[in-house]
């Protein structure tokens, strides 16, 4: 119907003009205000009786019906076998509870009694259960390889490789410029055949200065002599990566690169270094010479093309090299081990070569197959404690090792392996010692005997130890500060921490813990006992990847 109010006529809903602007709403002041004043008896909640409140069990039993049929013989023995499950899982869930708790009360210890148990650790090694330390060891082995990265994980090695060829190329570039630049001038032969030439036509009274008291210009060079190296005869070589045999970590951390030629059996090794991301610079570390072998079955035999291998040691006398740093200087030998090699070259250069297999070879294998036996034996007293026994084994050979010199005798390594429950076979232990003692003095290098008698991990492996390593060392001083570890070390994809166990500062602690036992300073960390750590580590895991896995996840590398 139509409503009238003071002259304005109502229209109904339909005919309402929509609303434009904000005067309206402005003029007429929608507020609290105005509704109070136009509602002046807002309506009253009405008040709580909590007396009328009755009890769920009252209510419940209100609630029920009264004319229920009485259950059936099924439902009463369903539900007497739904009671009796209940009532055994409760029990069983009563007694796993109550041996964590025991064993949670016996784990737990004072600080003293930590202490003293540390202290008996670095001396006897327990061979009955695993220690708590082992267990938080073997917690690195929960990183799981997640598929979504595996994209990115294979184009990040397809990066590295190619780096790596762009590296190797620059240090060939090098050594063929030095090599083919040095070559004419310094040849002593370009002398006597000028000096050949010119006598044909001076004359016997002549007093004319010899050739060897003038200026040298570069055309008077120009002459091909016998052993004048050309691009041809350079291009015929053998080139592979090396690592420094060191516990110091900034020399084995060295990116070294080698050279065997085969016209005349010589070898050089450069050493490659970068400086931020662009500038990189590749200076020689071994001259270019004639080498022989300075220790072991082949010492006194020069150098030739099947002693070069992926895992065999090259050694030199530190004193032939002035220009090698100081830190390496002071040991006797300088111990090189090739890590990889140009398998296709070496290939080739062998068909052309007509090397013979000798008695040494046949030795060396011998010895692998001594050594190879004595591994097996150990691994099994090894498995799930390699990194509590491998760090404690390395601190225990630096403690007996009062000359600093890395060399202990034949007594010292037997008492170290019956203190840590390695016992070998006498017959065993004296083959080995016949291989490790090549010079007859008494005494062997303690490195040598934990690679020989222990066993070692592959140069694959190692290679990774290395990245990480460096990535963590940022001044290259051989050391690692515990708090840059700590900030590097990442355990967010950790398994545990994924399935929510643990948590991320859980498993960062107890690797810092495991870590900081192999230590023999409780702020940083040497390149030794990182290695020793991982090598540990490394018996457990059979397959190269999932060790790989274990150090690129935490890592980032």
């Amino acid at each position: 119907m139509d409503l009238e109010v003071k002259g304005v006529a109502a229209t109904s809903r339909s005919q309402i003009q929509p609303f434009f602007g904000r005067k309206r709403p402005l003029q007429q002041r929608w507020t609290s205000e105005s509704w109070t004043n136009r509602h002046s008896c807002p309506p009253v909640v009405p008040r709580l009786d909590l007396g009328s409140l009755v009890d769920s069990d009252d209510e419940d039993q209100n609630m029920i019906p009264e004319n229920l049929p009485a259950p059936t013989d099924k439902y009463k023995l369903k539900y007497q076998q739904y009671k009796t499950e209940k009532k055994e899982g409760y029990k069983q869930y009563s007694q796993i509870d109550a041996e964590n708790t025991n064993s949670n009360v016996t784990h737990q210890q004072s600080p003293t009694n930590k202490i003293d148990e540390k202290c008996v650790q670095h001396k006897e090694a327990n061979t009955d259960d695993l220690t708590t330390l082992d267990r938080k060891a073997l917690l690195q082995q929960g990183y799981a390889d997640n598929p979504c990265d595996k994209q990115q994980r294979a184009r990040k090695l397809d990066a590295e490789i190619v780096a790596a060829e762009k590296k190797k190329q620059i240090v060939a570039e090098q050594v063929m410029i030095d090599h083919l630049s040095r070559a004419v001038i310094s040849d002593p032969e370009q002398n006597l055949a000028i000096e050949q030439k010119e006598s044909d036509h001076i004359l016997p009274d002549s007093k004319m200065t010899p050739l060897r008291f003038r200026k040298r210009t570069l055309h008077e060079t120009k002459i091909r002599t016998h052993s004048t190296l050309t691009e041809n005869v350079l291009s015929h070589k053998l080139q592979f990566d090396g690592r420094i045999m060191s516990r110091n970590g900034r020399d084995a951390c060295r990116e070294l690169i080698g050279f065997f030629f085969t016209h005349d059996q010589s070898l050089t090794i450069y050493e490659y270094r970068q400086f931020g991301k662009n500038r990189t610079i590749v200076l020689p570390f071994i001259q270019k010479s004639i080498y022989s072998h300075q220790c072991g079955r082949r010492k006194g035999k020069q150098y030739r093309l099947g002693d070069f291998y992926v895992g065999a040691t090259l050694t030199f006398l530190s004193s032939d090299h002035a220009s090698l740093p100081e830190s390496i200087k002071e040991n006797t030998f300088l111990k090189l081990r090739i890590t990889h090699i140009d398998q296709i070259a070496l290939d080739s250069l062998k068909t052309a070569s007509m090397d013979q297999e000798d008695d040494i070879v046949i030795q060396e294998t011998n010895d692998r197959l001594v050594f190879k036996a004595i591994q097996d034996v150990l691994k099994e007293k090894l498995h799930k404690r390699g990194v509590r026994i491998l760090t404690e084994l390395g601190k225990y050979f630096q403690q007996l090792d009062k000359e600093g010199n890395g060399l202990l005798d034949k007594a010292d390594f037997k008492e170290a392996l019956k203190v840590f429950h390695l016992e070998v076979s006498e017959k065993d232990f004296e083959s080995a010692w016949l291989i490790l003692d090549d010079n007859g003095n008494g005494k062997a290098d303690y490195g040598e005997f934990k690679r020989g008698i222990i066993g070692e991990m592959n140069e694959h492996r190692k290679s990774y130890v290395r990245k990480a390593f460096m990535k963590l060392d940022f001044n290259k001083t051989g050391s690692v500060p515990i708090t840059n570890i700590r900030k590097c070390y990442c355990a967010k994809k950790h398994s545990q921490v994924i399935s929510g166990h643990s948590t991320e500062e859980e498993i960062k602690s107890s690797f810092l813990e495991t870590l900081k036992f192999a230590c023999s300073k409780s702020d940083e960390v040497s390149y030794g006992e990182f290695e020793d750590y991982y090598e540990g580590l490394s018996i457990e895991i059979i397959d190269d990847e999932d060790f790989v896995t274990i150090l690129r996840t935490p890592w980032g590398i």
